[in-house]
Order: C-alpha cells, then sequence, then structure tokens
C-alpha cells in the first residue's frame, strides 16, 4: 500500500496534537517530520515519538512530501503555505485562512498555479449533528432557510492569540469563521451584508473578546452568530457550538457538543464535561488524506476559508465605522 506522506510545519496553534494523533490513526500515512522553531514545543509529539524534527519548514519542504498540515500563527498561514505550494505539496490550513482578502486570494492562486489542493481546517462540518442537519436541510425537511442564529462561545486562549500582529483579531476572528463557514454550507449562498459589534467585555486584554455580527446573504437569508472568549476558567469546557435554523416548515436546532457526562472531581477541583462524540478533528484528517490519496477534491476549500475569514474582516470593519459593509461578489 502506497502511504500519504505528510509534514507538520508549526504546533503554535493546539489543534496541531489532534491533527497529529489523527495521522497516526491511519495505517494509509506516514508522518515524514515537524518543522516548528520551538524544539521543547514540540519534542513530545516529534522526537519523544521517533518523528524526525526540522528547525526550519523549508527543509521538510525540501523532502518527498504529498502534503504539509500548516498550525502556525495566523499571520503566517500566507506566507508557508505560498512556499508548500510552489514546493509541489497539497496544503491543509488551520483557520482562518488569512489576515486579507488578498493574502488569501493569493493563497488560493499559488496553489492553482502549482497543482495543488488547499483545504481549510474547519473540523465543525464532520460533527454528527451537523452533518445530519445538512443531510435534513438539503432533503427539504424544513423547507427553505429563513434565517439562522449561533454561537461559538469559548475561553480566551492567551498567548499569540491575545497578539494581534500574530492573530489579527480576537475573539470575532477566532471564532466567526467556524460557525459562518456552516451558515454557507448549509445555505449555499454566502454572505454579502455584515453588520458588527466587537467589545472587550470578559477578559483584561487590549484585543476583542466579544461581538455580535449580524449578516444577510445573497438569497435573502438573514443570520445573527454570538463568537466570544466568554467562558472562565472555571467553566466546565472551552465553550459550544450551536445553531438554531429557521425554515419555511420547520426548526432544526444543533448543539455540537451535547454528547457529554457530566464529571464531578476533587482532583480537578471543578466540573468538567467529558465528551464522547466522534472525534470532528479525525473526520476532518480522514476527509483530506482521502482526498490526497484518491486525487479527488477537498471537501473543505481555500476558498471556503476565503468566503468565511472575510466575513470576520468586514465585522471589525463594520465595528470600527458602526455602518453596514457590503462584500463584493467573487467569481
Amino acid at each position: 500500500m502506497k502511504k500519504v506522506k505528510v509534514g507538520f510545519i508549526s504546533f503554535a496553534h493546539m489543534h496541531a496534537a489532534s491533527y497529529l494523533l489523527g495521522m497516526l490513526k491511519r495505517d494509509d500515512v506516514e508522518v515524514v517530520g515537524i518543522a516548528d522553531e520551538d524544539a521543547e514545543r514540540v519534542r513530545p509529539y516529534s522526537v519523544d515519538r521517533g518523528i524526525r524534527y526540522y528547525a526550519d519548514y523549508n527543509e521538510l519542504l525540501a523532502e518527498e512530501l504529498d502534503a504539509v498540515v500548516i498550525c502556525s500563527e495566523n499571520s503566517r498561514h500566507a506566507e508557508i503555505t505560498k512556499h508548500a505550494a510552489a514546493a509541489g505539496k497539497h496544503v491543509l490550513c488551520e483557520k482562518p485562512l488569512g489576515l486579507s482578502e488578498s493574502e488569501m486570494l493569493e493563497m488560493i492562486q499559488v496553489c492553482q498555479d502549482n497543482g495543488v489542493q488547499l483545504m481549510t481546517a474547519f473540523p465543525c462540518r464532520y460533527i454528527t449533528s451537523v452533518r445530519q442537519a445538512k443531510e435534513a436541510i438539503d432533503a427539504g425537511q424544513i423547507g427553505d432557510i429563513l434565517a439562522m442564529k449561533g454561537t461559538n462561545r469559548g475561553s480566551m486562549p492567551g498567548g499569540w492569540f491575545i497578539e494581534r500582529d500574530k492573530s489579527g483579531g480576537g475573539a470575532v476572528l477566532d471564532h466567526t469563521v467556524h460557525v459562518m463557514d456552516l451558515m454557507h454550507w448549509f445555505t449555499g449562498s454566502k454572505a454579502e451584508e455584515v453588520y458588527a459589534h466587537a467589545e472587550t467585555l470578559f477578559n483584561d486584554t487590549e484585543i476583542d473578546d466579544a461581538g455580535m455580527v449580524h449578516v444577510k446573504f445573497a438569497n435573502g437569508v438573514v443570520a445573527v452568530l454570538d463568537p466570544s472568549w466568554s467562558r472562565n476558567r472555571t467553566f466546565p469546557t472551552w465553550g459550544d457550538v450551536t445553531l438554531e435554523i429557521i425554515g419555511t416548515k420547520g426548526v432544526l436546532n444543533i448543539d455540537s457538543f451535547a454528547l457529554k457526562n457530566d464529571v464531578y472531581s476533587d482532583v480537578t477541583g471543578k466540573a468538567a464535561w467529558s465528551f464522547w462524540g466522534d472525534d470532528m478533528d479525525e473526520g476532518l484528517v480522514n476527509s483530506f488524506v482521502e482526498s490526497i490519496r484518491d486525487g479527488k477534491p477537498v471537501e473543505i476549500t481555500g476558498e471556503d476559508g476565503y468566503y468565511s475569514a472575510r466575513v470576520a474582516i468586514a465585522a471589525y470593519e463594520s465595528a470600527s465605522t458602526k455602518r453596514t459593509v457590503q462584500l463584493k461578489a467573487q467569481g
């Protein structure tokens, strides 16, 4: 069996660890190496697991690889993706795809020019309740979608996430893109108007940790999203992803992380949620690998990442100007 050879570039984002574990479960994948400028950060995943370590990601790109997984700081996504594409490697890039419309469009174009696929990491598409909702919507069970209300409320991650030059934004950028991707996926339409608020309400930071994003889609659907870092340290888990979808024939409610047990432990000193549902990160990894292995299009494209991230970018513009922002149609 020919294995898909994969490299990892940067473990700055915490999702890298779960993506790696998903790759290592597969018999048809060989993890060739991990590149990160911080050797100690990746030691438990590289040297301790017998995976070759690279201080310079360009040295990893020079190896015989089929694809790379990029989990760097947001500000480096474009640079690394373009280098990977130029080296002929397919790319799975952590969200948000980029920090400006121009750099995201350039990432997409460079990948196309070099004949490689670009997939955006939106693992929420692989949650069972989300996929069942998509099937129900496509089957017409709730009629035509009229409106949607979503939340993505988590804990403040700290670190580079609150350094604007590395993250590009706070909770509004970090948490808008996941649910906005689902809204685009469910409606089959793209956001064309954005009106938003972005505030710092819950944490002692200089970056936004709360917001409210109102969107109108090209097909007339309206939606509102609450993206925040509003969960404190004693909350049972990091947050939620919920959606209420209102149609002409019915309503669908999604609580993505409802498959859990409540755990009360003297060891941790607080309540915790023990999730027992499907592993969405593993679903994302499996989809990416199978697309590369079988030579079929990835399920979540660079364009999907672009359309979701540009809503968050527009949200900051709207919050600053206190006006509705019109999004230009693309392609």
